[in-house]
């Protein structure tokens, strides 16, 4: 098997076109929502989103995420210490 390799090319093997493509990359499902803030607040988050080079929406998602991802951390220690 080692000689056949050694004279012929993966590609050949290979149909790399995109039809064939997986993504792979596991995206949950979005739901898109209306929210209702502040302007000054709204200000905020787009200056500090531009100050890192992504859009506020991702920041908010981001935040929003960890603040869930504390919470639900918060949770599971008071269960394991009563």
């Amino acid at each position: 098997m080692t000689a056949y390799w050694d004279q012929h090319d993966a590609t050949e093997a290979l149909d790399l076109s995109e039809k064939n493509r997986v993504n792979l990359v596991y995206e949950p499902p979005v739901q898109s929502i209306s929210l209702r803030l502040p302007v000054p607040l709204l200000t905020q988050i787009k200056r500090i989103a531009a100050g890192m080079d992504i859009a506020y929406q991702a920041l908010i998602k981001v935040w929003l995420s960890e603040k869930a991802q504390e919470k639900k951390s918060a949770e599971k220690n008071i269960e394991h210490h009563p």
